[in-house]
């Protein structure tokens, strides 16, 4: 079977093929089908199925790079998964939601489904739990949406708060004032908000007031109207500190809050508050829930398949009287991507 795609400039064949062939090599291997060019043809030989697979991977992915959009490993594997599932004209409704730019101009947008749909969540909601595995997106697309509500005037200020609670470390005493004690725990906040709106541009707005970062123990006894809040590592409060920080909005506020169930860094007798919290708000208008999954992680693939192998692990521990051998065969799916057939039984 020969799939042809044709008039397809060479400069564009560049672009969806990626440096040294990286990206056709990855629908090679993927779909087990071979693509040769030819000038401004694109041929895909192999089997019925994966040829046809393989040329609408092509077609997104050529659509992408004609509206100016980056090509890149992370949306190739996405529109791969896509098409499996006949769903990759999704792709191109989440490339066109522009968030904003960051101070060097390139482009913040949902790179998935399950990001667009909590960047949805967050215009419509008062209220948004974004709650996935690392490298999801959570805090820096809440962090986007916030700075471009500051900058719309649609908020008066940004807030951003996390709980100050050690990574399974004791670090011990530090040095310096209260501020110096508390800023590394908020470095991934202070880090987002460098790319996205610049240090000068930060810096003049914390010296204002206009943008706070600030533990979560700060936020007891305020009232915060027309603010923009985000509270990250929510999955390390306790019931008592989510229940304070949810009741401290005013009119006009919007709140992200962000956690991963799966990194908790509390005592392993103490309930988190996010997930009473999922518990008890589930159902009220104007509160929602964004669940992001192991699909939505942007980072390197390999985080991706690290996130996949342990949601994998976890499951099976959550099972009983499942042998080990047939844990390792979940965790092996996993990293590789694909479920394959297994004699075993269970």
């Amino acid at each position: 079977m020969v799939e042809t795609l044709t008039g397809v400039p060479v400069t564009k064949q560049k672009t969806i093929f990626g440096e040294m062939d990286e990206f056709a090599k990855q629908i090679e291997k993927t779909l087990r089908v071979t693509i040769v060019t030819r000038e401004e043809e694109i041929r895909i030989v192999g089997e019925e199925g994966p040829c046809d697979k393989a040329k609408r991977v092509l077609t997104t992915l050529l659509a992408l790079a004609e509206r100016g959009s980056e090509v890149n490993i992370q949306n190739v594997n996405y529109t791969l998964s896509l098409v499996k599932d006949n769903e990759e004209g999704s792709m191109l409704s989440v490339d066109s939601e522009l968030i904003c730019h960051t101070i060097t101009g390139r482009p913040i947008k949902p790179k998935t489904l399950g990001q667009k749909n909590y960047v949805d969540s967050i215009r419509d909601n008062m209220i948004v739990f974004g709650v996935g595995p690392a490298g999801t997106g959570k805090t820096y697309l809440a962090m986007a949406m916030a700075v471009t509500a500051f900058k719309n005037d649609e908020v008066s200020r940004i807030i951003l708060t996390r709980p100050a609670i050690e990574a399974g470390e004791k670090l011990g005493f530090l040095p310096g004032d209260l501020q110096s004690k508390v800023d590394p725990y908020l470095r991934p906040l202070y880090d987002a908000l460098y790319q996205i709106m610049g240090a000068e541009s930060f810096t003049k707005n914390m010296e204002k007031g206009l943008i706070e970062v600030a533990p979560l123990a700060y936020m007891r006894g305020r009232t915060l109207d027309n603010a923009f809040i985000i509270l990250d590592e929510a999955q390390n409060t306790t019931p008592a500190q989510m229940k304070m920080f949810l009741t401290r909005i005013g009119f006009g506020s919007k709140v992200v809050v962000t956690g991963d169930r799966t990194q908790k860094d509390l005592p392993a007798d103490q309930i988190s508050g996010l997930d009473v919290a999922t518990k008890v708000l589930n159902g009220i208008e104007g509160i929602a829930f964004s669940t992001l999954t192991g699909a939505d992680v942007v980072r390197h693939p390999l985080v991706q398949k690290i996130v996949m192998a342990y949601e994998a692990y976890e499951e099976h521990a959550k099972k009983p009287g499942r042998d080990q051998r047939r844990g390792s065969e979940h965790v092996r799916r996993a990293r590789f991507g694909r479920r394959e057939s297994t004699d075993d039984t269970e």
